[in-house]
């Protein structure tokens, strides 16, 4: 199991830093890769960024307690995800190339060409603050794993995730990151799809362990029983809360910035095509697997079910595909944390410092930084992985996709008035959880659409105050 394990650690590792044998030296590339990458690339590195530990650990963790209302999880996040994609994705590559930054914060900052450095300096403070509590769920999902698998502390698991990360992000920085997605992504799915047929194997079934399912009260209904309002209304607004939780992909700068990469934007349809039919066939997967893990383990005491999945394995499989389970859940831990702490990185140099980094070694450094952050809050952390990624999550996306929905539609707000709703977008998306209600309804939902709902009015009161004034 460990020589699996290892052996498959050590390829991801020699993938990463093998890329810096393209390297120019330049922060272009550091950050974008040149934006030079295949559409196969960006599409697994997307996935793979997108899935990340959140959806071995923290997924299978919500399946296992709630049942098949998760399948509007993965309904519900798809569609609104690629609904999404159709209209922002493109988009957003082109504004890359007008601009000419290599940041998330930098392009939705300076889209129509005019610079904003105060609200590149916000969006870059506000995704450092939240990328980073979300790294450290990432590196907290990968110890979750090692703890069961081999019974070291879960601070172990952290710090190998961290040293590898530092290993190949300071060789070859996103391109780096983007190679060993790839390879990762394979990992995940082979690692999903074994567990699923030896769950189904050893419970006699598919159709014995769909009955066994009907057993267990309210676990086969499609929606679960305390909706915020009754009937089809709560129903409605259940899906409609996970839709926008898919939409939210949008303003997530560690996976949008795959498709910033992305060699040309006439592309982009290539890169979705990789990117939507790996995501569904691996979510489907892990929800299958959630369900099935209910059953097989619906003797277990009182334990932490976002320890079900590497549990399973340990029973289920022989020691070296235990190994190769254990690799795809610490490779979709360590491909999304990756991916989050170059995010902070160019929230650091590129974004919030006066006067701009361009030297390679003092940004790798500040890689390195950022990674010994993410690591600090990874040993004090007491959340799930599930609650701590959707909070991060939905704060991002409350944040900055309005924001990034106005300029595709080519609305013009004015500074005050993108700020007002980065600020009122996420207030209204934090204070949702304050009574609870996002165990009812995707918080993201109601901080996006304020957010909209502030640009939107100041814009057209600024056309409307210019018309007046011409």
């Amino acid at each position: 199991m460990i020589a699996s394990f290892v052996g498959l650690l050590l390829c991801f590792t020699l993938i990463g830093v093998s890329s810096a044998w393209l390297s120019r030296g330049t922060r272009h590339d550091y950050y974008l890769a040149g934006s030079s990458v295949k559409p196969w690339l960006v599409g697994l590195s997307a996935v793979a960024t997108n899935n990340s530990g959140f959806m071995f650990i923290g997924v299978i963790g919500y399946t296992y307690a709630t049942g098949f209302p998760a399948f509007w999880l993965m309904f519900g996040w798809i569609a609104g995800d690629f609904l999404s994609s159709l209209f922002v994705h493109s988009r957003l590559r082109a504004a890359t190339a007008r601009t000419g930054e290599v940041s998330y914060a930098g392009v939705l900052a300076n889209w129509y060409g005019a610079p904003h450095d105060w609200l590149q300096r916000v969006i870059g403070a506000v995704s450092l603050l939240f990328l980073l509590a979300y790294a450290s769920a990432q590196l907290v999902a990968g110890s979750k794993a090692l703890h069961v698998f081999f019974g070291w502390p879960q601070s172990t698991g952290a710090i190998l995730g961290a040293a590898l990360i530092t290993v190949y992000c300071f060789a070859g920085g996103i391109r780096a990151s983007i190679w060993t997605d790839a390879a990762q992504s394979s990992v995940m799915i082979v690692a999903m799809g074994l567990l699923f047929f030896a769950a189904t194997e050893s419970l006699g079934g598919f159709n014995a362990a769909l009955s066994a399912m009907g057993s267990i009260p309210g676990y086969t209904d499609w929606f679960p029983g305390d909706l915020l309002l009754p009937g089809m209304a709560g129903a409605t607004l259940f899906i409609l809360g996970w839709m926008f939780a898919g939409l939210s992909v949008i303003g997530q700068p560690h996976v949008m910035v795959r498709f910033m990469t992305l060699d040309s934007s006439d592309h982009m349809r290539q890169a979705r095509i990789w990117y939507y039919l790996w995501f569904a066939a691996f979510h489907f997967l892990a929800t299958c697997v959630g369900l099935l893990s209910r059953i097989y383990l619906s003797d277990v005491p009182a334990f932490d079910a976002e320890l079900a999945l590497p549990i399973m394995a340990v029973d289920l499989l022989n020691p070296a595909l235990v190994g190769l389970v254990l690799a795809g859940i610490f490779a979709a831990a360590m491909s999304t944390a990756d991916s989050l702490i170059l995010s902070c990185s160019a929230a650091i140099t590129h974004d919030l410092l006066p006067r701009r980094m361009q030297r390679t070694l003092l940004i790798r450094g500040t890689t390195i930084v950022i990674t010994a952050a993410a690591l600090g809050l990874a040993m004090i952390n007491s959340q799930s992985v599930f609650s701590l990624v959707i909070m991060a999550w939905s704060a991002l996306a409350s944040a900055f996709a309005p924001l990034l929905i106005a300029r595709c539609l080519g609305w013009k707000p004015s500074l005050r008035v993108s700020l007002s709703a980065i600020v009122i977008g996420l207030s209204v998306a934090l204070l949702w959880r304050w009574p609870g209600w996002e165990q009812h309804i995707y918080e993201g939902l109601s901080g996006i659409i304020s957010g909209l709902a502030v640009l939107r009015i100041g814009t057209h009161r600024h056309s409307g105050n210019s018309r007046a004034a011409r």
